[in-house]
């Protein structure tokens, strides 16, 4: 019998870990009270505005029930601006508020070297190979 421990996924799973962690730590220098995923929201929607909250449920992995809680808490931040749809009363805008676009700006230099820690002494051929082995997983894992 395998020993969990000692497997790629919990290798993976224990890496994503640490770095979400490791991450939170280096914001709450620069910006208080923001986790990962509030800032992969603020990025995605700076990137792609026109984007759905189902759209951004799929991209940060959470059911829709979550990313609701979520917004809601980023709107009371004043972190983002949600309203209705005028062609669709049923959905929403998500929009950032320059007080969003701001904590994006102050975070951008500390994910530059929070990633610049996590990848010291990692070529960049070995990055590769790992995003392309990791990619192919999730090839195997969505083709079932």
């Amino acid at each position: 019998m395998e020993i969990p421990a000692k497997t790629v996924f919990y290798t993976i799973e224990r890496t994503i870990k640490t770095y979400r962690r490791f991450s939170k730590q280096n914001f709450s220098k620069v910006v208080n009270d923001i986790t990962v995923d509030q800032k992969l929201i603020l990025q995605y929607l700076n990137d792609r505005p026109e984007l759905s909250q189902n759209e951004i449920a799929e991209l940060v992995f959470k059911d829709n029930a979550s990313l609701t809680r979520m917004i809601e808490l980023m709107v009371r931040k004043r972190f983002l601006k949600r309203s209705i749809r005028p062609e669709d009363r049923r959905r929403f805008n998500i929009e950032l508020t320059s007080k969003g676009k701001e904590i994006l700006e102050k975070l951008t230099p500390v994910i530059a070297e929070n990633r610049k820690r996590a990848f010291a002494g990692i070529t960049e051929e070995e990055l590769a190979q790992l995003q392309l082995t990791l990619n192919k997983i999730l090839t195997n894992l969505n083709h079932t």
